[in-house]
């Protein structure tokens, strides 16, 4: 009899740990505190309208091919994947914008524009950006993280000088390129990593490369179809889906996991793989005497963002917005302040709009559109439906004036989701949307363990523990988690 496993939580990380341990022969359930699989990643759907809840962006393809073939299959077979050109549009101000063109011989030319000289340098800092993106994404984040010890490899060692840890972004891009506009294209991904680009590892520019070399791209259907794609895959593997079981306790004897004890029963356990928020199941699930850190070493961490996100239904087509759009017309610094150094609700918030329904008409009722409007903010910060609706009333009407449309009178849906949100929905720490910030002394081994070492079966995947934040990272949190497992405790 094949030993069974419990995976807490079915996010990207959850279902890529109970996929891969199933196809190795263990027998997995899956206990998933909502309605439907997905997490961050979950879908509703009002009056015609489809939403995303959380992530837009399809970046790193090749993560998300290589999980399928592990399985005998390809994205192609569960979701058709369609390029977006250009891939967003940038709003600097009233009458300026850029669109970014997928093709990168445009976009030196569009970067040569701003600045003479700048197409050559935008070849090297991508050929250094593709260098760490072979390295980082297909060697060091597949790396369990547990001992400094799995780093010890000459070509990974000389390797690390390239990849630039001990070098901030902002140092590296500032020393490339003197143009505004041209260093925010470059640095913006990094704030969606949980810091500040001076404080964050060149190691990042591997996002640019994601970005602008791999390109960006988008599921028709929408997010959800990788959820949708990556549950189908584990049930062909065996594992079962159970829904509405919110996960209460797990009882410890004899430092192993025995019983998973949800709202509506008690679940037999060989092994514990926890996928839910790892904060949430070690100080709220787990007695005492079995967390590995403290409240103390919690708060201690440096988060990523929160978010909040307004959900719109607009009743007619808009003419200016294209699937992404960046608004960046106001300061970078002062945001990034009130994010990072002084937690504060922003005075000034730079945001991000995502229309889908620009390419996938099954988002919205025909002639209308389906609008995600994302403002990140500090984690941690009272969350009241008057301040809500303050920032509306701010987003809307700066949305209005930079795109030259009347958006708000034709609003016929309307949801708002933010930290107290994220916490009930997802026991999110803090409230936070992006797990923990990408910094130096909370990369690889420097990350809460995927091992408990008080519990000898209970094992972490997700944004909290290795690899870190975003789809494919969590993706490959899943994979690493599953053999680490495999190689302590056979089927």
């Amino acid at each position: 009899m094949s030993k069974k496993v419990i995976v807490i939580g079915s996010g990207f990380a959850g279902l890529s740990a109970a996929a891969s341990l199933a196809q190795k022969g263990y027998n997995v359930t899956v206990l998933e505190k909502n309605e439907s699989p997905g997490g961050r990643a979950s879908q509703f759907k009002e009056d015609g309208f489809v939403f995303d809840m959380g992530p837009s962006w399809y970046w790193m393809p090749d993560v998300f091919e290589q999980y399928f073939n592990k399985f005998g299959k390809k994205a192609a077979n569960y979701y058709d994947l369609k390029l977006l050109d250009p891939g967003y549009r940038i709003f600097w101000g009233k009458n300026d914008y850029t669109d970014i063109p997928a093709d990168f011989e445009k976009l030196k030319q569009l970067f040569e524009s701003w600045e003479k000289g700048s197409a050559k340098n935008l070849e090297k800092f991508m050929d250094e950006a593709a260098y760490k993106y072979q390295v980082g994404i297909n060697e060091l984040v597949y790396k369990p993280s547990r001992s400094l010890f799995e780093f010890v490899d000459f070509r990974l060692l000389t390797g690390l000088v390239k990849m630039q840890l001990f070098t901030s972004i902002r140092k590296h891009v500032h020393g490339l390129f003197q143009h505004d506009k041209i260093r925010k294209v470059l640095e913006f991904p990094v704030y969606f990593l949980g810091a500040l680009p001076e404080n964050t590892p060149a190691l990042y520019s591997l996002m640019n490369y994601a970005d602008l070399k791999l390109k960006t791209w988008y599921p028709q259907g929408g997010m959800h179809e990788i959820v949708k794609a990556m549950v189908k895959v584990a049930e062909e593997q065996g594992v079962q889906f159970l829904y509405n079981e919110n996960v209460q306790h797990i009882i410890i004897n004899n430092k192993q996991a025995k019983q998973v004890i949800t709202n509506n029963t008690t679940y037999e356990a060989d092994i514990v793989v926890a996928g839910a928020d790892y904060h949430h199941i070690e100080q709220q699930v787990l007695e005492k005497p079995f967390r590995q850190y403290d409240q103390k070493y919690w708060d201690m961490r440096v988060m990523a963002p929160s978010s909040l996100i307004f959900y719109l239904g607009i009743n007619k087509k808009l003419k200016n917005l294209l699937h992404h759009n960046l608004f960046f017309d106001e300061s970078f610094e002062l945001f990034a302040k009130e994010i990072y150094t002084e937690p504060q609700w922003p005075t000034k918030p730079l945001f991000y709009v995502c229309v889908s329904s620009k390419t996938d008409p099954t988002a919205a009722p025909e002639g209308m559109e389906n609008v995600f409007i994302l403002i990140p903010t500090a984690p941690d910060l009272k969350d009241e439906d008057s301040l809500r609706e303050k920032y509306y009333e701010l987003i809307m009407k700066r949305l209005e004036d930079l795109t030259g449309e009347n958006i708000k009178e034709h609003v016929v849906y309307k949801r708002s989701f933010a930290h107290k949100d994220f916490q009930s929905r997802y026991n999110a720490f803090k409230g936070n949307a992006y797990g923990l910030a990408n910094t130096l002394l909370q990369t690889a081994i420097f990350k809460p363990s995927l091992k408990n070492p008080k519990v000898d079966n209970l094992y972490f995947t997700g944004q909290l523990t290795v690899p870190g934040p975003g789809v494919p990272p969590s993706i490959i949190s899943g994979q690493v988690v599953s053999e680490e497992i495999f190689k302590e405790i056979k089927p």
